[in-house]
């Protein structure tokens, strides 16, 4: 008996059929079934299904007769089907790769409950993927599993079959079965939910919704879509059997209704001919179930007013009467808008008249985040080595606490902001300055960039319009113009900011202040980072920092992190951080696996960490300056660098092992070659190349030549091979070094059983 029953419809959806199956076949989790239904497909989608069950035995091929729907079908499906549990999918979608495992683990984990909830995400033909609004709802906090009273927000989760694991014997026990028609999940997965003596969640994503241009079912213009209110006949009817379940009622009305105006707002559903039926009836179906006294959010009054009143011509004239009033709304607020930045030029303007303040310095980095990066190491440093400076960070009030004591404070766009722009002697950033910046005679701008470049920047981005996208060139170079100063960390980043952003200005090539830190920071500094991020002692600690990609819309987790956990072992702890462009974690902490995506420092992180994995992120130039193990992660680099460019190929010159994917990467780890005297001699040439200056005080010699003036007699550089870092925590204890793990000549097998 499998694990799994995975249930396969298929009408007319031979252009998708292939790569849906292939994403049940392919699941790293093999105790499975594949019952594919065939409902009577006038296509070649009945072939392809023959086609897999010819060369899998796990597949078997349902034909019927004549088409019975999506619903009939399924049941044709579920007939076959002798699994633990049922899952479904519809024929143009698919599994996420490990999906099948992570639900597995998760009933196991939650003790077999009758459902089991998951997270999916639509994808769309243009390449976009976007994850369920509601993936919230599906967190995994708390007792499990449960029953629906305790998390009645389960409802708020799109109301379809196939994002859920149902135990094959409660389902029978239930009788279970769904009907014929358009909307034939909304009987189900109410009902089954309601049902249902132990529910459990899944905060994952698993099924990939396609979302596509023409075809959909539900996308058809047809009378089939006056179905919806025998559904809803049959839910109501349910719950009238079921006294036990009343307290539901409202809760199902408003969802009704609700459902009901969605379809007939879809001009793309209902025959012109039709709309004025199908509100008549749905005036019907809210007197016949409406509940009294049930509330209704305020986001939705206007739709129970269309359904309640029946008629398209007064909902047309309420509508009319709320965007009469939100245009009224947002006329005001653009008025009260154009009149504050009035003012605010206003300002900026008599300030700029005003003299400069010699002694200030404004600060910021990446558009208004937290204090950190170069920029952070340099306001530092500008209070150390420069006595009598006044500094201010500029920080969106939500990070104003990220700034160190001290420090002032700015909001953007505010009229300290304003001022501080205007009189301060020295502005340092990262980033450009807001573009309506005037500089000033006297004023001194320092770009501290963010590191060393592997991708593609400035300029060699115009040929590379993925990655440019909107990019306003002639605008990047007007904000080179204003740069005094340029940092650089080594001579390729030289050659690069020179030719990219070409401009009058002076490179400063002194190192990276941003990684003064790793030579200053000491063993007491580690433990304390470790404890505060909640490492375990004893455990390696390794960093997960993947770079963002230009060709993809939404953060990319290319690894199964729980997988990778599972196979590194128990002394692994994972620490996952989510480029700050996607401002989205990668993972949801737990256990072993810790989202560190909204920690202020990176610095602190490499510090807290034993080893890093990234992929094409310049973390690792500055990672290097610790020695500690880094390996890189390669799986799409031909996409990469289709879509980026880099200016070296990163496997000719690595900083450590380098996996294609990610058996690859366990197997680099199991065989010991991540912290192996081979990687150990990739790192050192890679560090001699990338951090000649990083030595601890890059920082100290900007300010020095910058506001002290000083060209000469600058602090010496000291040689990478004379340098020590502080080690990893892992390094120092003697009874577990880092070498040993794991024991040498064990190998870990790459492939996953059943």
């Amino acid at each position: 008996m499998p694990r799994f029953s995975v249930i396969v419809p298929a009408y007319q959806v031979q252009a998708y059929l292939h790569e849906c199956m292939a994403s049940v076949l392919e699941q790293s989790f093999t105790d499975l079934e594949l019952i594919a239904v065939d409902d009577c497909s006038p296509d070649a989608g009945g072939a392809i299904l023959d086609e897999f069950a010819a060369g899998d035995p796990r597949v078997r091929v349902v034909h019927l007769k004549e088409n019975v729907g999506l619903g009939r079908a399924r049941n044709a499906g579920m007939r076959y089907a002798t699994g633990d549990y049922l899952v479904f999918l519809d024929g143009d979608d698919t599994l996420t790769p490990h999906a099948l495992r992570g639900i597995a683990d998760r009933i196991k984990e939650t003790g077999d409950p009758d459902v089991l909830v998951y997270d999916y995400a639509r994808t769309f033909w243009s390449g976009e993927t976007v994850r369920n609004v509601q993936a919230g709802q599906l967190h995994e906090e708390g007792p499990a599993p449960f029953r629906l009273d305790d998390r009645p927000g389960l409802l708020d989760v799109l109301m379809v079959v196939w994002n859920k694991a149902y135990r094959r014997e409660f389902v029978e026990q239930e009788g279970f079965t769904f009907p014929p028609g358009y909307y034939e999940d909304t009987p189900w997965t109410s009902p089954v939910l309601m049902a249902a003596a132990t529910i459990a969640t899944l905060d994952r994503v698993c099924v990939h919704y396609r979302q596509r241009r023409r075809g959909n079912i539900l996308g058809t213009t047809s009378d089939k879509h006056f179905d919806i209110f025998d559904q809803y006949d049959r839910v109501f009817a349910h719950l009238d059997a079921h006294p036990e379940l009343a307290h539901w009622r409202p809760v199902l009305f408003r969802r009704m209704v609700d459902h009901l105006s969605a379809v007939f707002l879809k001009r793309d559903r209902l025959p012109r001919g039709s709309r004025a039926a199908f509100l008549r009836r749905a005036r019907a179906h809210y007197g016949r179930y409406r509940v009294r006294g049930a509330g209704v959010p305020s986001r939705n009054r206007l739709r129970h007013a269309l359904v309640r009143l029946g008629s398209h011509r007064a909902y047309r004239a309420l509508w009319a009467a709320t965007r009469l009033k939100r245009r009224a709304g947002r006329l005001a607020g653009a008025l009260g808008r154009g009149i504050r930045a009035g003012a605010l030029r206003l300002h900026y303007g008599v300030q700029r008249r005003l003299p400069l303040r010699t002694d200030h310095a404004v600060f910021g980095g990446h558009a208004g985040r937290g204090h950190g990066c170069n920029p952070g190491a340099l306001e530092a440093a500008f209070r150390t080595h420069a006595p009598g400076m006044r500094t201010a960070w500029i920080a969106e009030p939500a990070l104003h606490h990220t700034v160190p004591t001290g420090t002032r404070r700015l909001t953007p766009g505010s009229a300290a902001y304003w001022t501080a722009l205007a009189r301060s002697r020295y502005l340092v950033g990262n980033t450009g300055f807001h573009p309506r910046l005037v500089k000033r005679p006297g004023q001194i701008l320092i770009q501290t960039q963010t590191g060393t470049p592997l991708k593609h920047m400035g300029l060699d981005l115009q040929d590379r319009p993925a990655a440019a996208r909107d990019t306003d060139f002639a605008e990047l170079l007007r904000d080179a113009d204003r740069w005094d100063y340029c940092l650089s960390g080594n001579r390729h980043s030289t050659l690069v900011w020179e030719r990219v952003f070409p401009a009058g200005y002076t490179t400063l090539e002194y190192g990276q202040p941003r990684n003064d830190v790793f030579q200053k920071a000491t063993a007491a500094d580690v433990a304390r980072l470790r404890e505060t991020l909640g490492i375990p002692a004893g455990t390696v600690a390794v960093l997960y920092a993947p770079t963002h990609r230009d060709y993809r819309r939404g953060p990319r987790t290319a690894l199964d992190l729980e997988r990778v956990l599972r196979r590194l072992g128990p002394r692994f702890v994972l620490l996952t951080r989510a480029h700050p462009r996607y401002r989205a974690p990668l993972a949801r902490s737990g256990g072993r696996l810790i989202d560190v995506s909204d920690h202020p420092s990176v610095e602190s992180l490499c510090l807290a960490s034993d080893a890093l994995i990234t992929d094409y992120s310049s973390l690792m130039f500055d990672y290097a300056g610790l020695d500690r193990p880094i390996v890189i992660h390669a799986d799409d680099r031909e996409a990469y660098e289709a879509a980026r460019g880099t200016y070296f190929d990163l496997r000719a010159f690595p900083p450590g092992a380098i996996a294609r994917n990610e058996d690859e990467l366990i197997d680099i780890f199991a065989t010991g070659h991540w912290c192996g005297s081979r990687s150990a001699q990739l790192r050192a040439a890679f560090r001699e190349r990338f951090c000649p200056y990083d030595d601890g005080r890059a920082a100290e010699r900007v300010v020095r030549r910058v506001v002290l003036g000083e060209t000469a007699g600058l602090p010496a550089v000291v040689p990478p091979r004379e340098r020590r870092p502080v080690p990893s925590a892992a390094d120092r204890n003697p009874s577990r070094p880092l070498a040993t793990v794991p024991t040498p000549g064990v190998r870990v097998p790459v492939v996953d059983g059943p």
